[in-house]
């Protein structure tokens, strides 16, 4: 199973535009399919980034791996379920430092937790910013598709043929902008 079939799983929970709920977000984590130990190459594939990305996440102290008697990376399900968390937060743009940041901050204790949370809030917003971003972005995309004549998603108006000019003009509701 890779990192697309636990999203499609997780995202399947939520349904096209469904609010996001707590079931969607242990399906991530969910390893059940996943054996007790893997080797790189195995993680790799299961969470869709590369060998030399999981060993930077080593380096960089995000996640602790053991060794087997060849000198082998093994990753456990607690490994595992530490990479899903990280590569969803990198996924989300969470800078690198504010991830080390808040792992040390997880490994210090629960003492910890209320700072946790203050970053993890913070990310949250951010992450909502960027959402109201990518969604001018769909609409300003779904408007030229509109345009050309495609087929736009649900919300997005077709403009009409002026047929003194055959030009296209916005929809009534939209206001033209330079």
């Amino acid at each position: 199973m890779t990192t697309d079939d636990l999203m499609a799983r997780a995202l399947g929970t939520l349904g096209d535009d469904g609010p996001v709920s707590v079931e969607a977000i242990h399906l991530l984590a969910d390893l059940a399919d996943v054996p007790d130990s893997m080797v790189i190459a195995e993680v790799a594939d299961l969470l869709d980034v590369s060998p030399h990305t999981l060993r930077y996440y080593e380096r960089a102290g995000l996640v602790e791996v053991d060794r087997d008697g060849n000198g082998h990376r093994v990753y456990d399900a607690e490994a595992v379920r530490r990479l899903v968390f990280i590569t969803r937060m990198r996924l989300s743009g969470m800078p690198m430092r504010d991830l080390q940041y808040y792992i040390s901050l997880a490994d210090a204790g629960e003492h910890t937790v209320p700072e946790r949370l203050d970053i993890l809030l913070e990310h949250r917003d951010t992450i909502r910013r960027r959402i109201r971003e990518l969604t001018l972005s769909l609409a300003a995309t779904e408007y030229k598709i509109a345009t050309y004549g495609g087929s736009a998603g649900p919300d997005v108006q077709a403009p009409a043929i002026d047929t003194d000019t055959d030009r296209m003009t916005p929809p009534p509701d939209v206001s033209p902008r330079p």
